[in-house]
């Protein structure tokens, strides 16, 4: 036998799971025992559920009577500081296994008869919206005990930021967080990446291709929810490589009523065949909008960009191109001008580098913003793998903020220079050409006044726009 075929001892190793339960508990275990080993791991998924700062401990399959019936919850997590404790149950699944409504509310009641705070399941269902649980209960049995939900994706970004970003002050502990990393990435983990686009998406997408989607239509809510769940996937993606909390951007006002966005959405998929989100990247010029034409099978990603405040119009102008002088041709420029309505006028970057005043086709305009865009065909299957929607939108994203918006910066005006005083002294005070004498120095003196226009200094040149 060669040493390539022999497998590398683990801390927690994936050889021998056998089904979904065996690869639920290990799971469960393997995250639960990590929590409490790596102190800021464990403290940043439990401040997320609402749990104070103290000692924490995990247990699982804890058993518990519900009437008649003995139910094992897969874990229970408790923090205890002083003589106060908050407490959840845990209920994990892997793989595509779904969350169980009958079965969440079972343990929402084993919670509200033993005074706990919550319960939390870990699952590779994404929420459409931050905060919503991807599966519908009884709202009456949340009135005393919350309802809160991790993705593994979610888990899986968290560890990485933690251990690669935020940091882990203890050596030991943080190569324990790797193997709990590398083991949720290895495939035979269950910890799932986003795979599928939903039942509904091959229907969905046929209609809007022919014209005939309605917003009565079965299989519409469910479309456009994967795809808010899509954006949040790609957020934590990006997030993760990147060690920034990125995140889509949802008014408060959808927060609170996610049926809003939803209808909007369907709204927008039927009218205008687009579905269209935003994702909040920290530090960047702007937010960067995703917009998927099921129609055209097109899919763009764009960010809008303020324009400097001084100097000519070309000038501005440049000032954006050199910006992108390491960026793709055909990435699209429009430009928006002051005191107009409407589109803009726009071309690719390999033409604006050649001629800058395409782009201002009346150059007595100021331009207000640009807005720089990069198309690419749309996949349209449903999983993933070549020719996905899954994976389109994702590529897309990543070649946008990495060849685009990674290199801009927004413009700020330069801080006011202070003044030479070049004047005579208070000893000597005097104008030149004149009899008189000053009785104080004045900023407008200077230590010879010219005699003549062609003596008169030139003024300082504007300052030129950087980036």
């Amino acid at each position: 036998m060669t040493e390539e075929t022999w497998h590398e001892a683990r801390l927690i190793p994936t050889s021998g799971i056998n089904g979904a339960e065996e690869q639920e508990r290990r799971a469960t275990s393997a995250l639960l025992a990590v929590m409490t080993a790596v102190k800021e791991f464990g403290r940043t998924l439990t401040k997320s559920l609402g749990a104070p700062a103290g000692t924490l401990e995990t247990y699982i399959e804890v058993p518990f009577q519900l009437g008649e019936r003995r139910l094992y919850p897969d874990g229970l997590i408790r923090v205890r500081r002083g003589p106060r404790s908050w407490t959840a149950l845990v209920e994990v699944k892997t793989s595509s296994n779904p969350l169980q409504s009958e079965q969440l509310e079972n343990y929402l009641d084993i919670a509200k008869e033993n005074g706990f705070d919550a319960v939390l399941t870990i699952s590779n269902e994404i929420a459409a919206v931050e905060g919503q649980h991807p599966t519908r209960v009884d709202k009456r049995k949340l009135r005393k005990v919350a309802l809160h939900h991790l993705s593994w994706t979610k888990i899986l970004t968290e560890a990485v930021m933690q251990k690669e970003f935020r940091g882990v002050a203890d050596h030991d502990q943080a190569w324990i967080l790797g193997e709990l990393i590398r083991y949720l990435e290895h495939p035979r983990s269950g910890a799932m990446e986003f795979e599928d686009m939903g039942d509904s998406w091959v229907q969905t997408r046929d209609a809007v291709r022919a014209g005939t989607l309605r917003v009565t239509d079965k299989g519409l809510a469910e479309t456009v929810a994967r795809f808010d769940a899509l954006l949040r996937y790609v957020s934590l993606q990006l997030g993760r490589r990147l060690g920034a909390e990125v995140t889509p951007v949802v008014s408060r006002k959808e927060l609170a009523e996610p049926a809003i966005r939803s209808s909007a959405l369907a709204a927008s998929l039927v009218e205008t065949g687009t579905l269209c989100g935003e994702i909040r990247i920290p530090d960047t010029v702007g937010n960067l909008v995703v917009t998927a034409d099921l129609r055209a099978r097109s899919l763009t990603c764009h960010v809008d960009i303020e324009a400097p405040k001084e100097g000519r119009p070309k000038t501005r102008v440049n000032w954006l191109l050199r910006q992108l002088k390491e960026a793709p041709g055909h990435i699209r420029v429009e430009v928006f001008s002051a005191r107009s309505r409407g589109a803009g006028a726009a071309d690719l970057l390999v033409a604006a580098r050649e001629d800058p005043m395409r782009l201002l086709p009346d150059p007595a305009r100021e331009p207000r913003s640009f807005r720089v865009a990069l198309s690419a065909p749309m996949g349209t299957k449903r999983g993933r793998g070549r020719g996905s929607f899954i994976d389109s939108v994702s590529d897309l994203i990543d070649d946008f903020y990495g060849e685009v918006m990674q290199h801009l910066k927004a413009w700020s005006a330069a801080p006011p220079r202070m003044r030479s005083e070049a004047g005579l002294s208070a000893e000597e005070p005097s104008v030149a050409g004149s009899g008189l004498s000053s009785t104080a120095f004045s900023s407008q003196d200077g230590p010879e006044m010219p005699e003549s226009p062609a003596e008169v200094p030139e003024l300082e040149p504007a300052r030129s726009l950087s980036g």
